[in-house]
């Protein structure tokens, strides 16, 4: 019998998440190991190898670390659960105009839905993740708050998560730095994981080639989006593009023309097929809808809260005015902020607690 319970790991065989596993048995839980198949690479008709957690080496690895330290590991397919979901959602949301964030939708739809069910399975009465995050609690409630190391932070990914999979999750890695998990690893004679790099990319698109990707999902999407037009902000016409779902907002290389000055994509409108561009100063807005919100540490966002609102991965975040409008949040940003793209996820904090989250419905540069 263990001496804290029975917790279900998510091992991708990364370094972050075998570490999670190796303290939480260290520390007296009685571990589980699961690593999740979501997809092959194969199938998309990539170039590259595959790599990342999909891959038969790291799902090797996670199984060593599991028979060194004596604890049971799975592995578990769920790459029509996956499939029909995130990556539909991902072609779905660029031939929208939007630019998606498939890790969040994954993590809020799949990935926990998928440990929850296997935990209720093997009776374990929590599950954890290599997520560089916290949880924190107050008035009753969970919230995920931030990470000791600031360049790992992760909490802008699982705004999304809702309070059932809060009170039964850990992130053992949230109070340590990244040197400080590759020194444990080392310590408990894994050299080579220590020296493990990490991997940025979509997993199902590890040559970070999207384009590619939709192209190879949907072979007639070219030729249906094919000769639309690049605009400015008056509307006229500065030459033709190869398709809106191929651009997002804020890109300035591969446009495929010259000016005299760096032009950005500013708009995207997938019902003319026509995408905008324009200067630095024209990506600025101070206002935006937020969509398909998650209220985290309070039950609904207090209106008129002030919070740092960070609308992409890393980003610093800038402060800004909630109001709830109907079922969206209205965000005002104190100070404009550039490149808000349709689609992204807009994360709330105050503090380091997400006070909740949502998707980026529409931007806007409202009179001040």
């Amino acid at each position: 019998m263990s001496k804290h319970g029975k917790v279900l790991v998510a091992m991708s065989g990364g370094i972050d998440s075998t570490v999670t596993a190796m303290m939480l048995h260290d520390q007296g839980y009685e571990v589980i190991g699961i690593t999740m198949k979501t997809w092959d690479y194969a199938n998309s008709g990539g170039s590259k190898k595959e790599t990342g957690c999909c891959s038969l080496d790291s799902i090797n690895d996670a199984r060593t670390v599991a028979v060194d330290m004596d604890f049971h590991h799975f592995i578990v397919d769920i790459r029509e659960e996956f499939g029909d979901y995130v990556i539909d959602n991902f072609v779905n949301e660029y031939v929208a105009g939007r630019t998606p964030n498939p890790c969040v939708l994954c993590n809020t739809h799949i990935k926990w839905s998928a440990l929850l069910k296997r935990a209720d399975q093997l009776d374990c009465e929590f599950i954890a993740t290599g997520h560089y995050a916290k949880i924190g609690e107050a008035n009753g409630r969970k919230f995920v708050t931030k990470a000791i190391d600031d360049h790992k932070d992760q909490s802008y990914v699982l705004w999304g998560l809702s309070q059932e999979c809060l009170s039964r999750s850990k992130f053992p890695l949230g109070p340590f730095t990244k040197p400080e998990v590759r020194q444990m690893a080392k310590d408990w004679g894994y050299d080579e994981l220590s020296k493990k790099g990490e991997s940025y990319e979509i997993c199902f698109v590890p040559d970070n080639d999207y384009r590619g990707f939709l192209k190879r999902r949907d072979p007639s999407l070219a030729a249906k989006v094919a000769g639309g037009k690049f605009l400015n902000k008056k509307g006229e016409v500065l030459g033709e593009h190869d398709g809106y779902p191929f651009y997002t907002i804020g890109q300035r290389k591969g446009l495929g023309l010259a000016f005299g000055v760096p032009m950005y994509v500013t708009d995207i409108n997938a019902d003319s097929n026509t995408v905008v561009l324009g200067e630095v100063d024209e990506l600025l807005r101070n206002g935006m809808r937020v969509a398909q919100v998650n209220s985290m540490k309070y039950p609904t966002i207090p209106d008129g809260i002030e919070a740092r609102t960070m609308i992409r991965y890393n980003d610093k975040g800038a402060l800004a005015k909630l109001t709830n409008v109907d079922s969206q949040v209205q965000v005002e940003f104190m100070a404009n902020v550039s490149g808000v793209a349709p689609g992204q996820s807009a994360v709330f904090y105050e503090g380091d607690d997400v006070v909740g989250g949502g998707l980026i419905y529409a931007s806007s540069l409202m009179p001040r």
